[in-house]
């Protein structure tokens, strides 16, 4: 969802002047792509020249690892995937870390989903396993908004029975998921993470997983702090990341709330900001941005 904030930095802006910045971390949907899901212009250079200057780049989203792989299928060697919202971490095939759904949990998810379609309210689950997504509905318009972010799906008549490490289940709503689908999972909300992750999307997650506690385990691993760690995003399922690193940024186009969190803004996702941003505090030697 877009919000109006400028789309230049304001006066939070840092310098970076003599940052050790070590990791790069991005959000997706919102945040490096703009608006059409397209990727920025300059991005594969810029990843060169942040892999010459021993700078990992890591992109954190709720998509699927498939989806994300496939996206920079070019440049995937070495690269860590923070996946279906840090539940799932992998680095060159190889998984890092999960935080799996019990599978009592899934049913219940799965059957508040059922309660609000038996309601009148136009909403799907997508149940997110390690080798593939789940779904019950099978028209048109819903796999389509499947498809933009799960490339491996399949239509299955109970998805809540699959045979699956489940990482979390996502609520596609058509109208408004803050609003109208993300009330109807108070029953887990207590115990688990309940995080409305776009318009229209809300994710179900163990309550210790986010994309923050993934950032920190990959952290610790890699023995980057979060003073080496720059990271951007622009919605709720974003906060507990921007928590893990000193250069934390939200975009020109963020929720308020993710506003209030970061330390800095950049320039909006339809503006490149990602990478000028990077560019511009890493002093990259790329032309045009």
């Amino acid at each position: 969802m877009p919000y109006s904030h400028s789309p230049q930095l304001t006066a939070r802006e840092p310098s970076a002047e003599h940052a050790d910045i070590r990791l790069v971390v991005t959000d997706m949907d919102g945040t490096l792509l703009d608006d059409d899901k397209r990727t920025p212009d300059g991005l594969w250079e810029v990843l060169a020249r942040l892999r010459e200057r021993g700078v990992l780049f890591s992109p954190a989203s709720g998509r699927q690892y498939a989806t994300l792989e496939r996206e920079f299928a070019e440049v995937a060697d070495g690269m860590v995937f923070i996946a279906e919202n840090g539940t799932y971490v992998v680095r060159d095939g190889e998984e890092l870390s999960s935080d799996p759904l019990a599978p009592d949990v899934v049913s219940e998810v799965v059957g508040a989903v059922r309660r609000l379609v038996a309601g009148g309210v136009d909403v799907g689950a997508v149940v997110c396993g390690k080798r593939s997504a789940y779904v019950e509905r099978a028209d048109e318009d819903f796999l389509a908004e499947v498809g933009r972010y799960y490339l491996r799906h399949q239509v299955v008549e109970d998805a809540a029975a699959v045979d699956d490490d489940i990482l979390k289940v996502a609520l596609f709503d058509f109208g408004s998921a803050e609003e109208t689908t993300a009330p109807a999972l108070a029953s887990v909300a207590d115990t688990h993470q309940v995080v409305v992750s776009g318009e229209h999307w809300v994710d179900v997650m163990n309550g210790t997983a986010n994309k923050g506690a993934a950032l920190r385990r990959l952290q610790r691993e890699l023995g980057i702090t979060p003073a080496q760690t720059m990271v951007f995003g622009d919605y709720l399922n974003d906060l507990e990341m921007l928590d893990a690193a000193d250069w934390s940024f939200a975009m020109a186009n963020a929720h308020p709330e993710v506003v209030r969190r970061a330390r800095h803004l950049a320039p909006s996702n339809n503006d490149n900001g990602v990478l000028r941003t990077v560019v511009r505090l890493l002093g990259l030697p790329v032309s045009g941005l």
